[in-house]
């Protein structure tokens, strides 16, 4: 299935959740299957951080839904964090994980996951995250979203998609430094609170 197709189906199920999500390909498809939630992502993070960072955000703001954007490749730089989902249960969060089978962002190098022997739904059912699940159609990861979004526990599903990236997508201009300050200013607003104050002038 395409990472795109599982997108749009997600993005028609969010208004005000807050969303972390990697770098590479899926950046620039995110930016066009959810233009409402442009605001509310937080882009380009790092291999290894995408899930901490929304479980940072989850227990900062745990009366408001969280979405991880993640990927294998991703969440193979950082496994520990299953183990902290676990034994934290953090009730408000939601982790998608787009399986593609390779390091798409430098090249296409294969991940663990191409093997078929490593199976990260399984990972994190063995790390105490007891709603972790496999979806291989569009269909399963669909209901797999609405089920995640209404848990009242950590909820994450691994969908198998293609590497492929979605032809004729609108580009993300934007870098991470405006991102980040387009994302706090978003939350700071939706949630009537101040995180980075205004500049200081000399």
């Amino acid at each position: 299935m395409k990472r795109y197709d599982c997108m749009v189906e997600l993005a028609g199920l969010l208004s005000d959740e807050l969303v972390v999500l990697s770098l590479g390909g899926s950046v620039d498809e995110w930016y066009t299957a959810a233009p409402h939630m442009r605001a509310a992502s937080l882009f380009q993070q790092q291999l290894g951080c995408v899930t901490p960072e929304a479980f940072g955000l989850a227990v900062g703001l745990p009366h408001r839904r969280i979405v991880s954007l993640d990927t294998d490749g991703g969440l193979l730089f950082n496994l520990g964090i299953l183990a902290t989902l676990g034994n934290e249960q953090p009730a408000n969060l939601f982790v998608a994980v787009w399986d593609n089978e390779r390091y798409q962002s430098i090249g296409g190098p294969p991940t663990h996951t191409a093997s078929g022997r490593v199976d990260l739904a399984a990972i994190a059912r063995g790390a105490g995250v007891t709603e972790a699940h496999t979806a291989r159609t569009v269909e399963e990861f669909a209901a797999h979203c609405a089920a995640g979004l209404a848990a009242t526990v950590p909820y994450v599903v691994v969908a198998k998609v293609s590497g492929e990236v979605e032809p004729g997508i609108t580009r993300k201009h934007s870098d991470g430094r405006e991102d980040k300050y387009v994302f706090v200013r978003h939350v700071e607003e939706s949630e009537g609170i101040v995180i980075m104050g205004p500049s200081e002038h000399n």
